[in-house]
């Protein structure tokens, strides 16, 4: 297990950050998608917890099998994907990423907000409960971004907002800028394979770093696409863009499930584009037995054996039951313990 913390900080405040998050995940992983690969959204829906509250729950396949380096794409199919599950409880959110090709590999994200430049260093100490960790500042103007994601349009270096007024972020800007807020993310990755451990872990983080750094470059590129909008702006925003990603991808018909009634206790735990296998242990009516239907006898109530033959008895001869009582209880009993022993023998 390989545990990291990362702080991105941003010059927008927590409360901006509620729409441009949802807005940026959306029109990121629209980006990022093409046929065959991509982020497809399974479910999008609300969802409530006993102790955070209100907030949404989304489920999503990412297909990256061309984006894996070529020692894990010659032990993984070619289609492959990880499930990502989200509760999203704003100002804290958890993410977990999983794999059924790989089930010793894991990544838990728990995310927190706070109006600050990165300053908290207890924010996670509940969660920790006494683990070390590595921290981490990505700084999401001046660290070096991957090649193949790098747009003129979006380096934060040059970028001015023009709703905002916010930007072009100089070295140093966390100390200088106004508003300034954090994303402080506990990242734990898990690979409990032997002799690959290290190298899985070591790699997973490096993509978990680089996909942080991009997408919260592009949340303040693209704010003033979305500084304006509101809630229900947003999320209609984010239903049409998730059936637009699931056709990029090649998902026909977009598979995104929309849950208004509980689920009964023989109901499906998996996707709803997911194969049915029935939860409940009952016997399908066809295959159950009528409760009235009698018993076929393939043996006698009773099972009667032959009278045993006494060597007294010439051969051919027959006994009744009540001579073979008689016989036994006219025998005389032994006399002595030598004669108990000469029984046994």
């Amino acid at each position: 297990m390989l545990l990291k913390e990362y702080r991105i900080c941003m010059p927008l405040t927590v409360e901006e950050y509620r729409i441009g998050q949802l807005y940026m995940i959306s029109k990121h992983s629209h980006e990022q998608s093409d046929r065959g690969e991509g982020v497809e959204v399974v479910q999008n829906e609300p969802f409530e917890d006993p102790v955070h509250g209100q907030g949404q729950f989304t489920e999503k396949r990412v297909y990256l099998n061309s984006k894996l380096p070529s020692w894990a794409r010659a032990v993984v199919p070619k289609i492959f994907y990880v499930t990502e599950k989200a509760w999203n409880y704003y100002p804290y959110t958890i993410t977990e990423y999983t794999c059924s090709f790989l089930p010793k590999f894991s990544i838990h994200i728990e995310t927190k907000y706070e109006d600050n430049k990165g300053s908290n260093d207890h924010i996670f100490d509940t969660e920790l409960k006494d683990q070390e960790r590595e921290i981490c500042f990505v700084d999401i103007a001046y660290d070096e971004i991957p090649e193949r994601y790098y747009k003129e349009s979006e380096d934060l270096r040059y970028f001015k907002s023009e709703k905002t007024s916010r930007g072009m972020l100089q070295e140093g800007w966390r100390d200088s800028e106004e508003p300034i807020m954090c994303s402080y993310k506990l990242v734990t990755v898990k690979f409990e394979v032997w002799g690959l451990q290290t190298r899985v872990e070591q790699f997973v983080h490096k993509v978990v770093r680089d996909v942080l750094l991009l997408g919260h470059r592009q949340a303040f590129a693209w704010v003033d696409e979305w500084i304006d909008m509101t809630m229900d702006e947003v999320r209609e925003f984010e239903r049409t863009i998730q059936e637009a990603t699931n056709q990029k991808i090649g998902m026909f018909p977009p598979s995104i499930s929309i849950s208004e009634t509980p689920l009964s206790s023989c109901a499906l735990t998996g996707p709803a584009s997911a194969p049915s296998t029935p939860m409940c242990t009952d016997a399908p009516e066809a295959l159950s037995v009528p409760k009235d239907r009698p018993r076929k006898k393939s043996a006698p109530e009773t099972l009667t054996l032959p009278d045993p033959v006494s060597p007294d008895v010439p051969h051919g001869s027959t006994l009744s039951p009540n001579s073979v009582s008689n016989h036994i209880q006219s025998s005389t009993p032994p006399s002595s313990s030598n004669e108990l022993a000469e029984i046994r023998e």
